[in-house]
C-alpha cells in the first residue's frame, strides 16, 4: 500500500502521455468487446436454439409451397409430438419504407406453447383472433410504433392478389402478443381468411414446425421425415431451429477470421504504440529512477513499479472500452435476435489488457531496473 502513492505519481507525470495510452487502449477494448461479442453472442445464441422443434421447408430454396395436406401425415409420424404449419405475405403499410410481414397461422392452441421466443401470447388474445375472420394480432412494439390498439382496422397494400384482383388486404386488431425479436415486425392472421382470399398457391404453406418427441433424437426424426415426402412431389428439407441458427451465422461468413484479424491488429497496434511511449518515459525518467535505487528500491523493486504503472493504465482503459461496448450491445440485439453480450467476453479482454500491459512494458521495464545510477544521475 505505501508504494500506491508512488504508483499514482509516476502515472500522473506527463498527464497528456497517459491520457493518449488510455484513450487508445478505451478505443481498443470498446472494439474488441463489440466485435469479439457480436461472433460470440450470435454462436451461442444460436446453440441456445431449441434443438427438438424442427423446421420443414421445400428441398430447394425458393421452391414451390408444400401442401396443407401434408399436416395429417406428418402429424402421424413416429417421433413427432405434435405439429402445425404457416404462411403468409409482405406489405407495406401507407409508406413503402413501412414493410410488414402478415403470418397467416392456423387456429389451433399449440400457438400457446410452440415457439414462445418469438409468439407468446394470451389464450384470450388467441380465441379473439380464432373468432374473427380477419382478425389480426400485433406486438406490443408495433403498437407503439404504429399507435395502434385493439379495435383498428390496418389497411395494407402487397404484391401478393387477392381472387378479385386487388392488392390490398385489410385487417382488424383483435389482440396483442409479446415478441421477444423486436426486430422482427409480422401480423399474426388467420390461415383460414387468408387461403380463401389468395388468388394463388391455394391449400398450401410455406413452412411446417414438428416438435420432437425426443430432443436428443430430433436429427432422426428429421430425417425421416425426409425420407417420407422425398417422392410425393414436394420433397422437403428438415432442421432443428438449433442447426438453423447455426447455419444462419456460417452464412455470414468466416466470423472467426475476420474479428481475430481486425482485434489483432487493433491490439497490435496499441501494443507497438504503448511500448514507444513507456520507452519515452523511462530515458526522461532516468535521473528519478536513478534517485530511488540510491535510496535503496532494488533492481526487483523498479521493474514492477513500472509495470504497475502501465498495469493500471491498460486495465482501467480495458474496463472504461468494456463498459462502452456493453452500453453499444444492447442496440445490436435489435438486429440480431437473441444476442447479448457473453461474459466470457468481458474475462477475455480483462485478461487481455493485462497480456497488453506486460509485453508492452516488459522492455522498458528491464531497461529501468538495470539503470546504472551513475551514467543516470550524469545524464548519460
Amino acid at each position: 500500500m505505501k508504494f500506491i502513492p508512488l504508483i499514482w505519481s509516476g502515472i500522473w507525470r506527463k498527464k497528456g502521455r497517459t491520457i493518449l495510452i488510455f484513450l487508445q487502449v478505451c478505443v481498443a477494448f470498446a472494439m474488441f468487446g463489440i466485435l469479439q461479442g457480436m461472433k460470440t453472442g450470435m454462436t451461442e445464441a444460436a446453440n441456445r436454439s431449441r434443438a427438438d422443434l424442427l423446421l420443414v421447408q421445400p428441398d430447394a430454396v425458393g421452391g414451390a409451397p408444400m401442401p396443407v395436406a401434408n399436416l395429417a401425415r406428418l402429424q402421424a409420424m413416429p417421433g413427432v409430438k405434435m405439429a402445425t404449419f404457416e404462411d403468409g405475405f409482405y406489405g407495406t403499410y401507407q409508406k413503402p419504407d413501412q414493410p410488414l410481414y402478415v403470418w397467416a397461422i392456423p387456429s389451433d392452441d399449440i400457438w400457446l406453447t410452440l415457439y414462445p421466443e418469438i409468439f407468446q401470447v394470451l389464450p384470450a388474445d388467441l380465441v379473439a383472433l380464432q373468432r374473427t375472420r380477419t382478425g389480426a394480432l400485433i406486438s406490443t412494439d408495433m403498437a407503439k410504433k404504429y399507435h395502434w390498439r385493439v379495435g383498428d382496422r390496418i389497411p395494407l397494400t402487397s404484391a401478393t392478389l387477392q381472387e378479385n384482383g386487388s392488392g390490398d388486404w385489410v385487417f382488424d386488431i383483435v389482440g396483442t402478443y409479446v415478441n421477444h425479436y423486436p426486430g422482427i415486425a409480422y401480423l399474426a392472421v388467420n390461415y383460414a381468411y387468408f387461403n380463401e382470399a389468395r388468388a394463388r398457391n391455394k391449400d398450401t404453406v410455406s413452412t411446417f414446425y414438428a416438435v420432437a418427441s425426443n430432443p436428443q433424437r430430433a436429427s432422426v426424426t428429421a430425417d425421416a421425415i425426409d425420407r417420407t415426402f422425398a417422392n410425393s412431389g414436394h420433397a422437403t428439407r428438415t432442421q432443428s431451429l438449433r442447426e438453423n441458427s447455426q447455419q444462419g451465422v456460417q452464412a455470414i461468413g468466416d466470423l472467426n477470421f475476420v474479428v481475430r484479424t481486425i482485434v489483432t491488429a487493433v491490439l497490435a497496434a496499441v501494443l507497438f504504440s504503448i511500448s514507444t511511449m513507456m520507452m519515452q518515459t523511462i530515458r526522461e525518467r532516468a535521473p528519478e529512477l536513478a534517485v530511488l535505487k540510491t535510496l535503496g528500491f532494488t533492481n526487483r523493486a523498479v521493474f514492477l513499479l513500472v509495470v504497475a504503472e502501465a498495469m493500471v493504465a491498460c486495465i482501467t482503459g480495458a474496463v472504461v472500452g468494456l463498459a462502452l461496448a456493453l452500453l453499444v450491445f444492447p442496440y445490436a440485439g435489435k438486429f440480431i435476435p437473441g444476442l447479448s453480450m457473453p461474459p466470457s467476453v468481458i474475462e477475455a479482454g480483462l485478461v487481455g489488457a493485462c497480456v497488453v500491459a506486460l509485453i508492452s512494458v516488459a522492455l522498458p521495464a528491464f531497461r529501468a531496473a538495470r539503470l546504472q545510477v551513475v551514467d543516470a544521475l550524469a545524464g548519460r
